[in-house]
């Protein structure tokens, strides 16, 4: 009985540690930010270190007085959509954001950078497709996996941080990817709508509501997409795409899936005409010459590519 009547008063005391420790942390990250790395402006009369609390809130999409309290350690609701807001305004990598959510006291739904699910004989089958480009995606279009040749077809997926290779995203955020499709605006449509086809299993799930969330706050053709209503079911579609290493490829994209429901799944493109399927081989050539470049600098990692979750 004595646990039992003590329990309760640990439980606030803890939340109250807690609050005050998430304080702390945004107010230290905060002051190391320059306005100059999030492209404000630095003016004559800044006396505050770093970033003041008004800037992270617009940077974020949040309500100045709302931040303040957060940063007051007020007993406040967070939500998983405003602390990744946070974590990308704070530019925080991988080890603070874990630090972030685990402050607030919550689980970070944004997919870890490895993958338990793709399995060693998916990573073979990517790598014996080459040089048809191939990843593996769920039904949010997070690229968990691809080979090398999917690696550089639209952008160099590399230097992409894991947390942002997610095909909608990038179709809607990304000038490079963006400029390597042919129809985009028609591209950026259908996966809009089917976006919004698959979301409809998934319409409490953190995770989706948070990518939405993104989407409609970085990208106006995003929301102008989605407002539509717009529902359409996955198919076989021949798509263009304008690479910089080897010009324009004629693709036919197919879905293998992964499982009976429409959810994980195997993208493949295979060369519509021979003049591509040359292309697609000069690309995989040109992306073993950077492995090569990279294994050279110790950079290297296992291929094919393993993402997210």
């Amino acid at each position: 009985m004595t646990t039992m009547a003590q329990e309760p008063a640990v439980r606030p005391r803890e939340a109250e540690i807690r609050r005050h420790e998430l304080a702390a942390f945004l107010r230290s990250r905060r002051e190391r930010i320059t306005p100059e790395q999030v492209g404000l402006p630095r003016g004559r009369r800044r006396r505050t270190p770093g970033l003041r609390r008004e800037e992270v809130a617009q940077l974020s999409a949040v309500g100045v007085t709302w931040y303040t309290w957060l940063e007051q350690a007020r007993d406040i609701q967070v939500s998983v959509q405003v602390l990744d807001a946070l974590a990308r305004t704070l530019l925080l990598d991988a080890g603070e954001r874990a630090h972030l959510f685990t402050l607030a006291g919550t689980t970070d739904p944004t997919p870890a950078t490895t993958c338990p699910s793709v399995t060693p004989a998916m990573r073979a089958v990517l790598e014996q497709l080459e040089p048809y480009p191939a990843c593996l995606q769920n039904a949010r279009y997070d690229i968990l996996a691809y080979n090398r040749t999917y690696g550089l077809l639209l952008c160099d997926l590399d230097a992409v941080p894991p947390e942002d290779r997610n095909c909608l995203v990038l179709s809607y955020t990304h000038p490079e990817w963006q400029s390597s499709i042919v129809h985009l605006e028609e591209t950026q449509r259908l996966m809009a709508a089917r976006f919004r086809a698959a979301m409809a299993g998934h319409l409490a799930e953190p995770a989706w509501k948070m990518l939405l969330g993104r989407l409609r706050t970085e990208s106006p053709e995003f929301r102008e997409a989605w407002d539509r209503h717009e529902v359409v079911a996955h198919r076989t579609k021949r798509k263009e795409f304008l690479n910089r290493h080897v010009g324009r490829v004629v693709l036919d994209h197919t879905d293998l899936w992964l499982s009976p429901e429409t959810g994980p799944r195997m993208v493949t493109y295979v060369p519509a005409d021979e003049e591509s399927r040359e292309r697609l081989e000069k690309l995989r050539l040109i992306s073993l010459g950077k492995a090569t470049d990279l294994k050279g600098r110790g950079e290297l990692r296992d291929q094919p590519r393993t993402t997210r979750t």
